[in-house]
């Protein structure tokens, strides 16, 4: 088995007719967490985007319950370059998980420690090394990433448009 499928606990390869049943997730979770903080004018392409490498779906009874995206990192993410220089490697020798998000209804059970270790797992297949950024007041996302042994790279502030700038706290995976 590859992984993508059963013993993930309903983990999957997510498909391109997924993309509408996660933006329904992704809505319900903006609802209630406020995540992410600028709704994107198209939800289903913002879970896509180009330096895209891989996608993972939870699911319970046939129902989208979560999502995962691992990508190459972008000009403006500071995770990739702090851990490039932390471990004194190229920045390409990074992936960024992103677009993390589990159902408000299907939280408590695991869902998104779950999709964070699958990411983490292909971008180690990838012989890539798997960082993060979360916004510093995503208490609860930042509890989960240390309870899991990931290390906090810094506290930066990441300018999002001319008018925001946000604190973001970055992180790197255990060796």
């Amino acid at each position: 088995m590859t992984g993508d499928a059963a013993p993930d606990h309903g983990l999957r390869r997510r498909e391109p007719a997924d993309l509408d049943a996660c933006a329904g997730v992704l809505a319900a979770v903006h609802a209630h967490d406020g995540y992410p903080v600028n709704w994107p004018d198209r939800p289903a392409q913002w879970l896509d985007p180009p330096s895209l490498l891989a996608a993972w779906v939870a699911a319970s009874g046939g129902r989208v319950t979560g999502h995962v995206g691992l990508s190459r990192s972008g000009a403006g993410d500071a995770a990739p370059a702090l851990w490039s220089r932390r471990a004194g490697v190229p920045v390409d020798r990074t992936a960024v998980i992103s677009r993390l998000f589990v159902s408000p209804g299907a939280r408590g059970r695991g869902t998104g420690a779950l999709l964070l270790e699958r990411a983490a797992r292909d971008a180690r297949e990838r012989s890539l090394h798997p960082v993060l950024d979360v916004l510093a007041s995503d208490t609860a996302a930042a509890a989960l990433y240390e309870s899991l042994g990931w290390s906090r790279l810094a506290t930066v502030e990441q300018r999002w448009s001319p008018e925001q700038t946000v604190r973001v706290h970055c992180y790197a995976a255990p060796a």
